[in-house]
């Protein structure tokens, strides 16, 4: 029989992770991994669960009050699920929303296809977000990044620069970027 290991994560500084510390002590693990990060946080930035993550061995038991605290992201979530199982690590949140132990046989299948529905996810995304830009390219639609400064801004900063302005005084003036304001001039010079 394996261990029973906790992890709690809370996002803010206002929020504590007593109330699942608590939980997860009560529900009978033995030692429990607790940190306060943000949600989006990767997992290099995320020490307690990285060295929660090293001390599971075979057979043990994951407890987290929800699933969401073991990544930034549904497809992380699931890949990491994917990855304990493989490992024969069992994962149960406090919530009841999953217990891959309880699942037997049926816990690889439930993975899979938690997996599978990512993967579908991640595509249909993917798929979105190209029929989105396609859509904006035939139509002539912002395709992002910054818009081009306008001309009356140029003219303004090749007229202060002839004037003998420096670049931080132009920047101070016109508001725009050191970056942008160096391009300009530049541009002007290559013509």
């Amino acid at each position: 029989m394996g261990r029973k290991i906790g992890y709690a994560r809370c996002s803010t500084t206002h929020q504590s992770t007593d109330s699942q510390v608590d939980d997860l002590k009560a529900d009978g693990c033995e030692e429990v991994f607790f940190e306060k990060v943000s949600s989006t946080t990767t997992l290099e930035q995320r020490h307690q669960l990285r060295a929660c993550l090293s001390v599971l061995r075979e057979g043990d038991l994951l407890c987290v009050a929800k699933l969401d605290r073991l990544g930034r992201s549904q497809v992380e979530v699931i890949n990491r699920l994917n990855d304990l199982q493989q490992e024969g690590i069992h994962v149960r949140t406090l919530d009841g929303l999953i217990d891959t132990k309880a699942l037997g046989k049926m816990a690889p299948l439930v993975v899979g296809l938690l997996t599978g529905l990512s993967e579908v996810e991640r595509s249909l995304i993917q798929e979105r977000s190209r029929e989105s830009v396609e859509h904006r390219r035939k139509t002539g639609g912002n395709l992002g990044g910054r818009p081009k400064t306008s001309n009356k801004k140029e003219s303004l900063v090749l007229r202060l620069r002839q004037e003998g302005e420096s670049y931080r005084s132009i920047k101070d003036q016109t508001g725009l970027a050191l970056a942008t304001i160096t391009r300009i001039i530049k541009e002007e010079e290559v013509m």
